[in-house]
């Protein structure tokens, strides 16, 4: 199986201008391994995440979030659609998260000074499952309180357009630092294709994190994802999407929040009306009525230049 070692994905751009690591056939199963976002700085809560100390973060904007690719699938052309199928993702034995001074929302609290006088990193160890491994493992946050580990991928898509985008703060239609909770095992992620052979990129894998992943940082860890590269031919689509067993999801990334959910939903009507044979009229009131319709907000916080990123969500047992 072909695969793209930890130390060379370790890029911090996508970037349509890179050769490719790999070139893979449509269905063809490969790996890819990959650093956690401080790319391995993080290993006990004596690293801090103070920005002097850090690797990378003498440059505007920092290097963090690295990514490997880009991985070239033969066939895929400008106005096609990606489809990336996750098929498993191997975590580490540990995960880290940090916080400090003017790091999120409350690094310049008064209402906690601890939040913003100093800087904590906590590690949160990784124990295996029945199975032996991290497949189906547990985190522990501390001694009394843990959770299964649910990972996804932080961080993936394709080459843009024209621009060339950083991996720490890069979002669009093309896929970016979004954070989608639903990036995981056993979903479907649709890209739109900009250049000859989609040029894919994906790096910044959680063991878990919350809604809006609030601090900046979740259990960042380092892992091994195996998935496949297939393609719709001659189809293009406006933003990304996710198609998980039981339900479709519309995603959309912008300033203010609002603006995030009205795009994702609008553009889940579109997907209702021209792949579900809905009505636009039965596509807007169903959003509307039905008790199972969400609105997920995957990532909102305050990094960078990171928007807020929503995701409209239908069961598939709606669709028509």
């Amino acid at each position: 199986m072909q695969r793209i070692s930890r130390e060379q994905a370790r890029k911090y751009a996508f970037d349509w201008q890179d050769e490719p690591l790999l070139r893979v056939q449509r269905g063809e199963a490969f790996e890819i391994e990959t650093y956690d976002a401080s790319t391995g700085y993080f290993k006990s809560s004596s690293d801090k995440a103070i920005p002097s100390r850090r690797p990378g973060f003498d440059r505007t904007p920092p290097q963090a979030n690295p990514i490997g690719g880009p991985v070239f699938l033969e066939g895929a052309e400008r106005g096609d659609t990606l489809v990336v199928s996750i098929e498993e993702i191997l975590v580490d034995n540990y995960s880290w998260i940090a916080i400090g001074p003017r790091r999120g929302p409350l690094g310049e609290s008064t209402r906690w000074p601890e939040l913003s006088s100093d800087y904590t990193t906590k590690i949160l160890q990784h124990t295996p499952g029945p199975s032996g491994t991290n497949r189906d493992g547990t985190v522990h946050f501390n001694e009394k309180i843990s959770w299964p580990i649910t990972p996804f991928i932080g961080t993936l898509g394709v080459a843009p357009d024209r621009e060339v985008t950083t991996s720490i703060d890069g979002q669009g239609e093309w896929g970016g630092n979004l954070d989608i909770r639903d990036v995981a095992p056993g979903n479907r992620i649709l890209l739109p294709i900009f250049h000859p052979g989609a040029l894919f990129y994906l790096g910044d894998v959680h063991a878990s994190q919350g809604d809006t992943e609030f601090t900046g940082t979740a259990a960042e860890t380092k892992a091994t994802v195996r998935l496949r590269l297939d393609l719709i031919k001659n189809k293009r689509i406006p933003w990304m999407r996710v198609e998980k067993r039981e339900s479709i999801v519309s995603v959309f990334a912008a300033k203010p929040l609002e603006v995030a959910v009205e795009t994702a939903t609008v553009n889940l009507i579109d997907w209702l009306v021209n792949e579900h044979h809905f009505t636009p009229t039965d596509a807007y009131c169903l959003v509307s009525t039905c008790p199972d319709f969400r609105i997920n907000v995957y990532q909102m916080c305050k990094i960078a230049k990171l928007s807020y990123v929503a995701g409209a969500e239908i069961p598939k047992k709606y669709l028509i």
